[in-house]
């Protein structure tokens, strides 16, 4: 099965209107990438633009997403939920639009036990417009 083919539903604990991921479309072990078109009928969206927390809630998904990939890999079909434990050096140049698209890259700068330090950004044709760092926590339940 082709990276792209998987059902977001299928990686992320995450259930709709609140999933803020659409595909992801590149993993290796250390980094990911998602697309995300910003949609209205989303959470964190409104007036016609996605709000910080949306971002936030964007880049965590993409950790997620990747987590969810490595599991299904390990033929493991039990999603993992997942926590954010601290948000630094947060850069947020401009609110995505309704309509445009999220390319979201995160890249893992260390994994201790159970929880992820990464760094992400987050682009819009080509434009960088949010970055951050992150510590995401996996828990031992289950989703769903």
């Amino acid at each position: 099965m082709n990276i792209t083919d998987f059902d977001m539903a299928d990686l992320l604990p995450q259930r709709p209107p609140f999933i803020l991921v659409d595909r992801l479309i590149y993993y290796d072990p250390r980094k990911a990438t998602t697309l995300f078109t910003v949609r209205e009928d989303r959470f964190f969206c409104s007036g016609g633009r996605m709000q910080e927390a949306g971002l936030i809630e964007n880049i965590a998904q993409t950790c997620a997403a990747r987590t969810g990939y490595e599991q299904k890999m390990a033929s493991c079909d039990d999603i993992k939920i997942g926590l954010i434990g601290m948000i630094k050096k947060m850069e947020i140049s401009r609110s995505p639009r309704a309509g445009e698209q999220l390319e979201t890259t995160i890249v893992v700068v260390e994994d201790v036990f159970s929880t992820s330090l990464i760094e992400a950004k987050v682009e819009i044709e080509g434009e960088v417009i949010a970055t951050c760092e992150m510590k995401i926590v996996l828990t031992d339940v289950n989703a769903g």
